[in-house]
């Protein structure tokens, strides 16, 4: 078992910054990729940005490249998300993810964290 806890949200105005983390615990979380994903108001949760296991390969949503930075600090046991350029679209409930480096599916989530951009 993993549980992930999130923290850095919050409210920023457009075109500033946030970092997330996500703190996790339980097992070995080198051995764990992990994710980000986002649910705006009124809309499906989608995909932000991931991370391999060993952190040597990293993806992101084509909406947030060259504006957010995922990475992670296995010894930490520890993620993150460097968010910036922030848009108001952007609002909304932030949640960390983790699947062992062998399951395709994301197993653990954390429990969300809201991140608010205004205008």
């Amino acid at each position: 078992q993993v549980q992930l806890v999130e923290s850095g949200g919050g409210l920023v105005q457009a075109g500033g910054s946030l970092r997330l983390s996500c703190a996790a615990s339980g097992r070995t979380f080198s051995m764990y990729a992990m994710g980000w994903f986002r649910q705006a108001p009124g809309k499906e949760r989608e995909f932000v940005a991931a991370i391999s296991w060993s952190g040597s390969s990293t993806y992101y949503a084509d909406s947030v490249k060259g504006r957010f930075t995922i990475s992670r600090n296995n010894a930490k046991k520890t993620g993150y998300l460097q968010m910036n350029s922030l848009k108001p679209e952007e609002t909304g409930v932030y949640y960390c993810a983790a699947r062992y480096h062998t399951v395709a599916e994301y197993e653990y989530w954390g429990q969300g964290n809201q991140v608010t951009v205004s205008s």
